[in-house]
């Protein structure tokens, strides 16, 4: 029996450009990007905002609050198929050199602890792959000192308060580099 040869694939479709554009995306690979695409589509026009659709996927914090005082922030139900993909994509992020969801993972575990910072990263790539989307463009890192430079004067002043609480005395001068870059 002769074998058949296979028609070549389509050169682009919609679903490939989405799982292109989420593989740009750390942490998440083909097999990730696929399990979006299959999830969630393509077509991000069905969802309002991004918000609406971490809610929509059960990964936004919950918010149980009465009179001032919080309950439970637990998620709600949502895929379970998209949850643990997304989650898996932020254990690999998190484990990137040199990238902001890395710097992010870093930033909230010391607060929140493993598991609520990885729904916080997966979070925040699903917020990234919907822009991703609706935008049609390639992921653009924002780079791991990302958090250190949205308000420098805040983090030194904290710092510095840091340093006289354990009993030094703390003078600020500008670095070597800065100074002979500001005289020429």
């Amino acid at each position: 029996m002769p074998k058949r040869k296979l028609a070549p694939p389509q050169v682009t479709s919609p679903l490939q450009t989405a799982v292109e554009l989420w593989d740009s995306i750390p942490g998440i690979d083909q097999l990730a990007a696929t399990t979006l695409v299959a999830e969630i589509g393509a077509n991000m026009d069905q969802f309002p905002s991004a918000h609406d659709l971490a809610s929509w996927a059960g990964l936004c914090p919950g918010n149980d609050e009465s009179a001032g005082k919080r309950r439970s922030g637990k998620t709600r139900k949502g895929s379970v198929w998209l949850r643990r993909a997304l989650c898996q994509a932020a254990w690999s992020a998190s484990r990137t050199k040199n990238t902001y969801l890395a710097a992010q993972y870093h930033r909230l575990i010391v607060r929140k602890g493993k598991k609520r910072t990885i729904v916080a990263v997966a979070h925040s790539m699903l917020i990234i792959a919907y822009y991703l989307l609706k935008r049609r463009c390639t992921y653009q890192d924002l780079g791991p000192d990302y958090f250190n430079l949205l308000n420098e004067e805040a983090i030194t002043q904290r710092l510095v308060k840091k340093l006289t609480g354990l009993g030094y005395h703390v003078t600020l001068q500008p670095a070597r580099t800065q100074a002979v870059s500001q005289a020429a």
